[in-house]
């Protein structure tokens, strides 16, 4: 029975890392397409956002299967009870990949303008606490981990500076408008998913230490 049960968990594990490295690879691809406004990445993206919510089903469906029948004890039952706020907080970041490619589709159709000064930036600091994040589940590394959390007041920095450069773009040229708001939209939806990677990092913190401490 104890075989069977860590097999279990070693495949939950391994689900929850697959996952990861889909939401990795939609994030990429994201970026990549917002940066060029290429509406057949934008479209793959949001094509790919249906693996992830039947893997997160599929996870789900197993946690609940492995508390049912194994009725695991302490830092087991913490890791699964965990790992179904994480795949939670990973399925929501997919879904922001993929509202900002309906974006990019919209942009695609519009004058084109210049990009917010500061997008690369603050696109640079949510990808890098998504890329951290992941890797922290994998490595089980609290210091990765916890260097999340305070990465999120640079994502709030830029998306307050970008908010204000696109309202004055807007007061100063009116016929911006549409593109502005549709950049309002994605920048957004960036700062969610810096949101959500701190979630994220809570639980695998809560994981190693069993220090439960969300903000």
């Amino acid at each position: 029975m104890r075989q069977s049960f860590i097999a279990q968990l070693e495949e939950l594990n391994n689900n929850v890392i697959k996952m990861g490295s889909i939401l990795e690879l939609s994030t990429n691809e994201m970026i990549l397409a917002l940066n060029s406004i290429d509406v057949d990445i934008a479209k793959k993206i949001i094509k790919r956002d249906d693996e992830i919510d039947l893997l997160e089903q599929h996870i789900e469906r197993e946690c609940i299967n492995i508390i049912a029948k194994q009725q695991p004890l302490a830092t087991d039952l913490r890791k699964i009870t965990s790992i179904m706020k994480i795949i939670t907080d990973i399925e929501r970041i997919a879904d922001q990949c993929s509202d900002i490619s309906e974006y990019i589709i919209k942009l695609s159709k519009m004058p084109k303008i210049n990009s917010p000064k500061y997008l690369t930036e603050m696109i640079s600091a949510m990808k890098k606490m998504v890329i951290d994040t992941i890797d922290s589940f994998v490595e089980a590394d609290l210091e990765k981990a916890s260097s999340v959390i305070p990465a999120d007041d640079e994502v709030d920095k830029y998306f307050h500076m970008i908010t204000l450069e696109l309202s004055e773009m807007m007061q100063n040229d009116s016929k911006t408008v549409p593109q502005c708001i549709c950049y309002l939209m994605i920048i957004k939806y960036l700062e969610r998913m810096a949101d959500h990677a701190t979630n994220i990092s809570e639980w695998i913190t809560f994981i190693i230490t069993g220090d439960l401490a969300l903000g």
